[in-house]
């Protein structure tokens, strides 16, 4: 059983309430346990979008990483959000990084907001994305996720952690999925911070359908079976050569289609 799930139950006069079944599932998202374990786990299920909650740095923000949340959102069928938290802490040459990434991301049809909880910066659109929705929201340990829900919700009181001082990456403050229900209708589901996000139960042949700008245009591939590596006519990498594919974005696609645990 997952966090979300619905459930048929019974209540027991000798035992109480008592769980007898679980209703089909609407979606859920999976994951890997760990880069070499063949182990899976759902987060969560029944959801209405997936929110990852990202930093420029403090922990740096990996691309890879990112991609891989997203192409696991698409392929179970889950609405994707990008949050950039900290950037009460950008100077103007990080702002211009942000700006990269978000375009990078907007121009493949996903929803990028930043914000900041010292200066409250942003905050209102987070919490509108959220209002009326059942949403899990990830991403690294330390990007602040806990500091970002008790600023919204402050009623939550979840417990915060730091940046560990040798590493600068994030010390887990949550160990387990968790949904709270902070207003009538607004689910949030917390998970443990992923350092790790194996994508699973993808074949090769799919992967590229789950990047929704090299979706678009698959059709004008010379071969129906086109890896979009080596294949001459490949309308992927013609447009990874004119600049309208994103290099960073195609090489996460090469990693995830070769099985690479990379997250640069």
């Amino acid at each position: 059983m997952a966090v979300g799930d619905r459930v048929n139950f019974d209540n027991d006069p000798h035992h109480g309430t008592v769980i007898t079944g679980i209703q089909q599932r609407r979606n859920y998202i999976i994951r890997r346990s760990t880069n070499l374990s063949k182990q899976t786990h759902i987060l969560a299920a029944n959801l209405d979008q997936a929110v990852l909650v990202a930093t420029l740095f403090y922990p740096k923000v990996s691309l890879g990483f990112i991609d891989r949340f997203l192409v696991t959102a698409e392929a179970y069928g889950i609405p994707a959000r990008i949050v950039f938290n900290k950037n009460d802490m950008w100077q103007e040459e990080v702002s211009g990084i942000y700006e990269e990434y978000k375009a990078i991301y907007q121009n493949a049809g996903y929803e990028v907001y930043d914000c900041s909880t010292l200066n409250g910066n942003g905050l209102d659109l987070v919490k509108a994305l959220f209002t009326g929705k059942t949403t899990l929201i990830s991403g690294f340990s330390g990007v602040g996720k806990s500091s970002l829900l008790n600023t919204l919700y402050p009623e939550l009181g979840l417990k915060v952690g730091g940046l560990s001082d040798f590493s600068q990456k994030g010390k887990h403050t949550t160990t387990f999925a968790e949904m709270f229900e902070p207003m009538p209708g607004t689910r949030i589901i917390d998970t443990p911070g992923i350092k790790e996000l194996g994508v699973i139960e993808l074949e090769g042949a799919e992967i590229s359908h789950f990047f929704p700008e090299m979706k678009a245009i698959l059709g004008q591939c010379k071969f129906h079976n086109c890896t979009h590596q080596h294949e001459p006519g490949c309308a992927i990498k013609a447009a990874v050569d004119t600049g309208t594919l994103p290099y960073d974005r195609y090489k996460s696609y090469l990693s995830i289609l070769n099985n690479e645990d990379q997250y640069n």
